[in-house]
């Protein structure tokens, strides 16, 4: 059986799922935070995802990679996630969507 190209699964549907996983501190979603450094998909449905914090011992990681895994795992043909937490590089503002840059007031060159 052919699967279609509407219900093939890539990273752009798994990614558009991710949006929905917001920052607590930040009140924006991962993906447009910068947060989000990879989404792989795999052959099998398995999606690796990896991504960072905003600072390392933020007290919101568990929270942000539980919610990245379940956003993953609801995406139709999803069999499988992993998702890593890496500090490299450093998380920083410039990695902001111009999006979310406008709504927590930072401007183009990343100043708050």
């Amino acid at each position: 059986m052919t699967v279609g190209a509407e219900s093939r699964l890539d990273d752009e549907k798994v990614k558009e799922a991710l949006r929905l996983v917001i920052d607590p501190e930040l009140g924006y979603n991962i993906v447009d935070l910068g947060l989000v450094y990879a989404v792989l998909v795999n052959d099998g449905g398995v999606v690796n995802i990896v991504m960072t914090t905003t600072t390392r011992g933020c007290p919101a990681t568990n929270y942000m990679k539980e919610g990245a895994r379940d956003a993953a795992w609801s995406v139709p043909g999803v069999e499988f996630v992993d998702v890593t937490l890496t500090y490299e590089p450093p998380w920083s503002p410039q990695k902001m969507s111009i999006e979310a840059k406008r709504h927590l007031g930072i401007g183009d060159d990343g100043e708050w």
